[in-house]
């Protein structure tokens, strides 16, 4: 069945509320061929929950199944995987002492367009003291059939004390007689319940007690006090006479509900998580080829405005061969991640707003009219401001186009907070303070299929060329880095409204920053950190002709020689993204022997430099490739006044 088992955190959450039943949960990634479990399965195995963690042979599966069983699982395993549509089988473990306990499994599984079984989900539950109330049941039948002989006290004995339904009904599917248990389980009397039929008690229609009874199935119950039952029956039919015994599955349904739950949150962070390592190094490499083109024109148009001609070409084919290779590239930018630089400061929402209230007219045209409010005494936010812009702006857009006839569109702020239920009810939110930026439209809306694929990376709903798929999967993910998260309601012809929650800004003690001194001069020297040599090239070409020292190195290890060299070094500036050591270790060793140190990080893409404040540290600083040269040059500039005013 599987080469290899594991219990990954998401299952125990979501279990946590049941693991003292007696039942165990599973999911079986077909793909990688890996099993997910719970402990409860572990236990109700009579597994090492140690050795699953670290990886099993297939026979862990089959090996504790009783031999007189063992075949036929095998079988229905087998079954499964070539086409049958769900797995419902009953059979005995043996344990390490030799005691043998009855489980039922219960799965179903998800195959792809093409038929192929993708996953393998479902339940696993002790169902022995079931097991030993239908062998007593049995042998009341069969006593009466002169078999076995069963006293009416040890049947008196079974049906006073069982905790499960028990229920001897007529052939036409009238109650004969009830146990005790139906007043303990839902609240009713045997007199109220003997000669009548069980569908007066059904919340709703469908299999139940009465006329032909099927021998395995499940209905809901309505308890006295107005509550509901879940109940599974186990039915056996003697002449006239239907034998039924029932169990109450309530909390057993609510655990199924709550590992689908967990199955679509392990899903979608399986997704995101494939998705955002392609990104992260398609981006990395796009980055430095965008800077060695627009670094090698902006260098161009210097030394043509100079009348310095003569060396041109090579400027110009490094362009060349920078955007060729991007053009390559572009095909394989079909993901999306959580993986942007981020500047996360204290943002007024509220003036944000307005300050993009012109802006946001113009961009949705006279038929859709603008409406924007703020609650009184909102608080300030943790975002970073370009980001949220571009939040804003694109779901502005999405509204829009939504209606094509016109329309309202409102944005509102207020404070929210949440308590610890209503952050359980979505994936990964943390309870706490936040600002709500609500974006609602009087659009078309969404059916239930597409609203519940809103958030996924390219899906989109507009016709090829008008629309990337990437607007609300930015949104989603520009949130959730920074701390917050959003959610979508929308109806067919009743509109959308997006709800954007940023954390609220705690105000902490800041230190403020020198006045800016008069530029460096060109005495002072600069060592350049760069594998991409087109890149590095570049900047030791915009520092020559401001007139600083220049030392450059590929790699971490050469970067490390310069340091430890006796001569001065003003300013290290780094590529993050290093073979081998990286950009952050290189700064690190770097200060360490020169202590004081101005550093100036550059990356097209790193996962650990995706926030600033937690990346940084003082007389640090850092500049997202690409860039243009007099952005760098300013930054230069910047970072060396600083060091000589200090």
């Amino acid at each position: 069945m599987t080469d290899r088992i594991a219990s990954p955190s998401i299952l125990e959450a979501n279990a946590s509320n049941f693991l003292d039943s007696a039942i165990g949960i599973w999911l079986w990634d077909v793909a990688p061929n890996i099993l997910y479990s719970d402990s409860r399965f572990a236990e109700l195995y009579g597994a090492d929950r140690r050795q699953l963690a670290l990886g099993a042979s297939t026979e862990l599966f089959f090996d504790p199944i009783h031999a007189d069983d063992r075949m036929a699982i095998r079988i229905a395993v087998a079954g499964v995987m070539h086409g049958v549509t769900c797995f419902s089988r009953q059979f005995r473990i043996t344990a390490a002492d030799g005691s043998v306990r009855w489980v039922s499994a219960e799965g179903r599984p998800e195959r792809s367009k093409g038929g192929n079984i993708q996953r393998f989900t479902g339940i696993l539950t002790d169902i022995t003291p079931f097991k030993t109330i239908e062998a007593k049941l049995l042998a009341v039948t069969e006593t009466l059939e002169g078999r076995v002989a069963v006293t009416k006290r040890e049947l008196d004995q079974v049906w006073n004390n069982s905790l499960d339904l028990l229920a001897v009904l007529s052939a036409d599917g009238v109650f004969r007689s009830v146990s005790p248990s139906w007043t303990q389980m839902l609240g009713y009397p045997s007199e109220e319940l003997v000669g009548r039929r069980p569908s007066a008690f059904l919340v709703e229609d469908g299999a139940n007690l009465e006329g032909p009874t099927p021998a395995n199935f499940e209905n809901r119950y309505r308890h006295k006090d107005g509550g509901e039952r879940w109940i599974s029956w186990r039915t056996l039919r003697d002449g006239d006479l239907v034998y039924a015994y029932g169990r109450d599955v309530t909390q057993e349904r609510a655990k199924q509900e709550a590992f689908r739950q967990a199955e679509n949150q392990l899903r979608q962070a399986q997704k995101m998580e494939a998705v955002g390592q392609l990104t992260g190094g398609i981006a990395h490499d796009f980055n430095n080829m965008l800077t060695g083109i627009i670094g090698s024109l902006d260098i161009m148009r210097r030394r043509i405005a100079r009348g310095e001609t003569d060396q041109l070409d090579r400027f110009m084919d490094s362009a060349l061969e920078s955007a060729q290779r991007a053009a390559s590239l572009t095909h394989h930018l079909l993901a999306f991640s959580r993986q942007q630089t981020l500047d996360p400061k204290s943002v007024d929402v509220a003036e944000l707003i307005a300050s993009m209230a012109d802006m946001l007219r113009r961009t949705l045209g006279e038929t859709v009219r603008l409406k924007t409010t703020s609650a009184p005494g909102l608080w300030r936010a943790l975002s970073d401001v370009n980001q949220l812009e571009n939040a804003v702006l694109n779901l502005a857009i999405n509204a829009r186009d939504a209606m094509p006839e016109g329309g309202v569109l409102t944005i509102e702020a207020e404070n929210v907070k949440l308590d610890s239920a209503a952050a359980a009810r979505q994936a990964e939110v943390k309870a706490g303070d936040y600002v709500m930026v609500c974006v609602v439209d009087t659009g078309e809306g969404m059916p239930a299929d597409v609203l519940a694929k809103a958030f996924d990376p390219f899906f989109t709903t507009k016709p090829i060329g008008q629309g990337t798929g990437l607007g609300l999967s930015s949104v989603y993910g520009f949130l959730r880095q920074i701390g917050g998260h959003a959610d979508i309601r929308s109806e067919p012809r009743r509109g959308t409204k997006v709800r954007m929650y940023l954390p609220r800004f705690v105000e902490q003690a800041t230190v403020e920053q020198a006045a800016e001194a008069p530029s460096a001069p060109p005495s002072e020297t600069v060592l350049v950190v760069e594998d991409e040599e087109t890149v590095r090239v570049l900047i030791v070409e915009l520092l020559a002709e401001r007139g600083y020292r220049v030392l450059q190195a590929s790699n971490g290890e050469e970067a490390i020689r310069h340091a430890k060299a006796a001569g001065p070094i003003d300013l290290l500036i780094s590529d993050v993204g290093l073979p081998g050591l990286n950009g952050r270790q290189v700064a690190e060793i770097a200060r360490a022997l020169r202590p004081g140190l101005k550093v100036l990080f550059v990356t097209g893409y790193a996962a650990k430099a995706t926030t600033r404040s937690s990346f940084l540290e003082p007389g640090m600083d850092l500049i997202a490739k690409p860039f243009n040269m007099g952005e760098l040059a300013a930054k230069i500039s910047e970072m060396l006044s600083s060091a000589s005013a200090g």
